[in-house]
Parts: structure tokens; C-alpha cells; sequence
């Protein structure tokens, strides 16, 4: 197995010239082998340990020199979107002790334990044109750590290698219909593990990324005046992204005709957004995936057709690819083909653990028949040909618009706000797919007069705090908030409220 940053400068040697970012500006194989070289000369000379580097910044070409500056010079990079909340940036930070901090496009408000250097400082004023002096990441060092919600209020930092993201890259440059040299979308932040579906395997064969700014995807208009003009062969995004882009009546083939292939991962697709898209583009490739971070991206996949469609109710999520186990389990105990219980994945995939935090990490990980295993807290059930089905959450972790959302960890920011005695999160439902949150909150005495304003004020104040797709969309404001025969809240309850049968 050969290191990543090798294979990709391996690349830019033989075609030097080939673009490998359409952004505002193109930028060639070349400049991302010297870019990286230059800074990961920098790193080396200027860093003592083998700490991971925050890199913070949006979509821009720069974020994937550093990525590669990172790996060559022997540290692990933390991505971080800049409109991540101070609060949050400041617990990822806590969790990670960064041993350098780069800033991108600006630097964050908040207090950094760490130096803090500039993209363009380094490149005006340090880089040379020397080449890097490799001492870089080994295939079991830990390549990347993305942060996901965790139940205390604090992230989780997920540890990837780079034998875990080869088992990931193999597999998707394999089975999911990617060519060589394909030019993929690339819209999720970084800092969210469906980016690494684009980054890689483009990156390893030779293609290119075409990047959409977080301000554009948030302007309707503007995003789709932008999507005809992009060069994209490979679709990468979660569904509820592509229900958004299904509004516009011209989101088709006809304006599109270069794409060709759609690959969704990061939440449940529905029939009823297969349906569309198929009818939209009967030409195209549709596969939907499943995996956790803690798995590297995706380990299963199904190419969607209207075969497939006319016989489930549900779309399954997939095949598992070769090199990984699952497990359906309840209990400790392996359940029969058909039967629905915890799905388990075991393989050269799954992550070390959790940075720093070894009791979340034991809780999650744990060796099974000789090989690393976790535990997804996804339901599902294994079919006898193969075919994994989802079947929903076992506990009180959902996902919305792609995002693995913690609804305790809402809570507990919620909790902090000053005239909220109790705080409950439950998610409503269409079609197995979660379409919003809904917070239940008791509130003590405030200065306002009408729901709405209280509402507000909430949100406001909450987004100091958490993501933005974290904040509820909607809030009742219930006396008292009901509880079981234990005196425990009753969450259920207030489940079948929201989502009545």
C-alpha cells in the first residue's frame, strides 16, 4: 500500500499542466505538488512535533495545499469551516491542542492556545522554491480528524489513517463508476467527511474539484445561475441538498448535460428524491451510500434505478464493500439474516478512536473476530444476498441535511441559556427522513411578550454557540414538559406529539 501524497505528486509529475481546481481561479497539478512542497518545508522547519494543524478556511484551493503540506510533513490536519461558532472552534481546540493553527481566508474571534500564521504571510514571506524534505505521515499515522457533535456538548475529533482512507478510495475509484480524470463537485465543507468523497478519489485519478462557496449554496439565485456554468461530470452531496436544487424547474439534463454521475451519502435518500432526480436526468448514474465518520466516509452502496425503485419501499443502503464485515447484533449477540438490530462494522476502514477521549473511544470501539469494529448506533437489517437496510437510530442521534446531530448536545447548549429551565430536542419526521427539530422549553421568567420574539432570541443566542444546522426550527413553549412513571422526562411521548401516526 503506497502513501496518498506520493501516489497524488506521482500525478502531478506526469500531468503537470491538467487543472485540478475550477474555482474563480484554475489551478493546475503543478501548483498543487509546489504549493504543498513549499509549505510542508515550512512545516518541518518550523514545527518540533507531529501534532495536528488546524486548517481553517472555506473552499478554497489553498485548503487542499495545506491538507497535502500537512501529510508531507508528518502532522495531521484538522479542518475547520470559518462559519464554525467561536464557541465550538474554541472545544474543538480544547480537545485537539493543535501545535499551529492556519488561517486561510481571515482568522477567528476567538483565543487561540497555539501559533496562529496566515496562508498568504507564509507564502509572501517564508516559502522558497526548495522542495519539501519528506518526513511525512506513515499509512497508520492518523491522516485527518474531523470533529462530529458529541452528547456531552463537546465534539468528538474522528482519527482516519491513511490505510483507513485507502480501503475508502479503492473501493469508490472500483465500484462507484468513477473515471479517470472525472470532475467532482465539491460543495460540502471540509470540515464534514462527505468532502472526502470528492477530494480523494479526484485527487487519485487524476480529476479535479469544483468548488461552490457556502454563500453561494445559501443564494438560491445565485447557485443557480453558477450550476450550469461548472465543469462537473461527478455529483457528490447529501439528498437534502439535492431537494433543494430539485425546486428549480431547470435543474435537469438538458442544462446539465455533462453530469453523469450522482453519488449521495450522509443521510437517508428517499424514494420520492430518486423518483425526480431519474426523471430529471434518465441518463445519469445514481448510487446511495451509507457509512459513519468513524468508518471513513462510506462503506456500502447500491446503484439507484427504477427497477430498484418499483420494488421497495425504502431505498437499501447498499452492498458492503469487500474488505468490510457488518454485523447486525442486539445484545452482543450476531442476529439472523432479516433480523433488524445495531449495525456493527468491522475492517481496515474503521478509525482508531476519538482524539483524546478515551472513554467515548472505549464506549465505541472494540475488536471483533481480529479486526477493528463500531459500533454505529444505526438500525438496520442484513438481508440473506448481502443487502444492508437502514431502519433509523438507536439513540438520540439524527441526521439533518446530512449533519450527525447529537440532540443532547443541543440540549445541553440550550440549557446554558439564561431563561431556559428545561430544554428538550425531538426530531419530526417524513418519510423515515428527519425534516426538522422541534424544541420543547420551559422557560423561566423574560422580557418578552410574544412567542415569536422569545423564539428568536433563542436562536440568536444559540448560534453563539452551535452550528447553524444544529439551531431547531421550531420552538413550543410548553408549562411544564411531561414525565414517565420514573420521573424521568418522557421523550417518547413528546416523539408521537411531533410526529402523530
Amino acid at each position: 500500500m503506497k502513501l496518498l501524497y506520493e501516489e497524488i505528486d506521482k500525478i502531478a509529475m506526469n500531468q503537470p499542466d491538467t487543472v485540478v481546481y475550477f474555482g474563480a481561479e484554475q489551478h493546475t497539478y503543478r501548483e498543487l505538488k509546489e504549493q504543498s512542497d513549499q509549505l510542508a518545508h515550512y512545516f518541518l522547519t518550523t514545527l518540533s512535533n507531529r501534532e495536528p494543524i488546524v486548517v481553517y478556511g472555506g473552499q478554497e484551493f489553498e485548503m487542499l495545499v495545506a491538507f497535502l503540506a500537512a501529510m508531507k510533513s508528518g502532522h495531521p490536519y484538522i479542518p475547520i469551516e470559518t462559519n464554525t461558532p467561536e464557541e465550538r472552534i474554541a472545544l474543538i481546540l480544547d480537545v485537539a491542542k493543535p501545535t499551529l493553527f492556519l488561517c486561510v481566508n481571515r482568522h477567528p474571534a476567538v483565543e487561540v492556545p497555539c501559533p496562529v500564521v496566515a496562508f498568504n504571510q507564509i507564502k509572501t514571506s517564508h516559502l522558497k522554491q526548495e522542495a519539501a524534505i519528506l518526513d511525512g505521515l506513515t499509512l497508520d499515522e492518523t491522516v485527518y480528524i474531523i470533529f462530529t457533535s458529541g452528547t456531552t456538548g463537546i465534539p468528538k475529533g474522528v482519527q482516519i489513517s491513511q490505510r483507513n482512507l485507502w480501503s475508502f478510495v479503492h473501493w469508490s475509484l472500483k465500484e462507484l463508476s468513477i473515471r479517470e480524470g472525472d470532475c467532482f463537485l465539491s460543495q460540502a465543507p471540509f470540515s464534514f467527511d462527505l468532502s472526502v468523497m470528492s477530494v480523494y478519489p479526484a485527487l487519485l485519478s487524476g480529476g479535479a474539484l469544483v468548488p461552490i462557496e457556502k454563500e453561494i449554496v445559501d443564494d438560491f439565485k445565485a447557485l443557480f445561475t453558477l450550476l450550469p456554468t461548472l465543469p462537473m461530470n461527478v455529483w457528490v452531496s447529501t439528498p437534502s441538498f439535492m431537494d433543494i436544487c430539485l425546486m428549480e424547474p431547470s435543474f435537469s439534463e438538458k442544462e446539465l448535460p455533462n453530469l453523469r454521475l450522482f453519488l449521495f451519502c450522509g443521510e437517508e435518500l428517499t424514494k420520492e428524491t430518486a423518483q425526480k432526480l431519474l426523471q430529471r436526468f434518465p441518463q445519469a448514474l445514481i448510487y446511495n451510500t451509507y457509512g459513519p465518520t468513524e468508518a471513513t466516509v462510506a462503506v456500502s452502496q447500491i446503484q439507484v434505478t427504477s427497477e430498484l425503485l418499483q420494488k421497495v419501499d425504502r431505498i437499501p443502503i447498499g452492498y458492503v464493500k469487500k474488505d468490510t464485515t457488518v454485523s447486525i447484533m442486539a445484545d452482543n449477540q450476531l442476529l439472523a439474516p432479516g433480523e433488524i438490530g445495531e449495525i456493527v462494522l468491522s475492517g481496515p476502514s474503521i478509525s482508531k478512536g476519538y482524539l483524546n477521549n478515551p472513554a467515548k473511544t472505549e464506549a465505541a470501539f472494540f475488536p471483533l473476530n481480529g479486526q477493528p469494529a463500531y459500533r454505529t448506533g444505526d438500525a438496520g437489517k442484513l438481508m440473506a444476498d448481502g443487502l444492508l437496510c437502514y431502519e433509523g437510530r438507536m439513540d438520540f442521534q439524527v441526521k439533518l441535511h446530512g449533519y450527525r446531530i447529537e440532540l443532547e448536545d443541543i440540549e445541553h447548549h440550550l440549557m446554558t441559556i439564561s431563561y431556559i429551565k428545561q430544554a428538550i430536542v425531538v426530531p419530526k419526521y417524513k418519510q423515515h427522513k428527519v425534516q426538522q427539530l422541534v424544541a420543547f422549553v420551559v422557560v423561566t421568567q423574560n422580557p418578552f411578550e410574544k412567542e415569536y420574539e422569545l423564539a428568536k432570541a433563542i436562536r440568536q443566542e444559540l448560534a453563539e454557540t452551535v452550528m447553524d444546522y444544529m439551531i431547531p426550527q421550531k420552538f413550543l413553549f410548553p408549562e411544564q414538559l411531561p414525565r414517565t412513571v420514573n420521573g424521568k422526562i418522557d421523550r417518547k411521548r413528546l416523539m408521537q406529539e411531533v410526529n402523530p401516526s
